[in-house]
């Protein structure tokens, strides 16, 4: 085969640091414009950025040339030293060192979107770890409540 093809699809979702809520309105909707650019300089693409002041849930497309863990390195770290430099940003923003990663297969594409764009109303009804315990537990990984604190 002269070509390589590739859907790579992946929801994504980590927190600021100590889950403090930083990404308040405008900074949230900043903040995902800022990620979906370091997707596109990567030759990704964000499909649906969304979350809320502690965490962010990303539904991206990778090229087959960078791993997960790449991506989650670029997308914190520039984004982090973006926010930083911005004026008027009050408080010192980092990110958790952690994240979760979930590959999506097609039948799971919309609904997907739908989740990332309702994140205030689910949010409403439950906290950020009970939603990851969810999402850990479906996807059939384990851990330690601990880690999730």
């Amino acid at each position: 085969m002269a070509h390589t093809y590739t859907r790579l699809l992946y929801h994504l979702v980590f927190s600021t640091k100590d889950r403090t809520p930083l990404l308040t309105p405008p900074w949230r909707e900043k903040m995902h414009a800022y990620l979906g650019g370091i997707l596109r300089n990567l030759k990704g693409r964000a499909i649906e950025v969304g979350g809320v002041e502690d965490h962010v849930h990303l539904f991206i497309q990778l090229p087959p040339t960078i791993t997960v863990s790449e991506a989650m390195n670029k997308l914190k770290s520039n984004s982090s030293r973006w926010i930083n430099q911005q004026p008027h940003h009050v408080g010192k923003f980092a990110w958790q060192e952690g994240y979760a990663a979930f590959s999506v297969s097609d039948n799971r594409y919309d609904e997907t979107i739908q989740y990332i764009r309702n994140q205030e109303q689910h949010h409403a009804k439950r906290g950020f770890v009970e939603e990851l315990k969810e999402f850990l537990e479906r996807n059939g990984l384990s851990f330690d409540e601990r880690d999730l604190l």
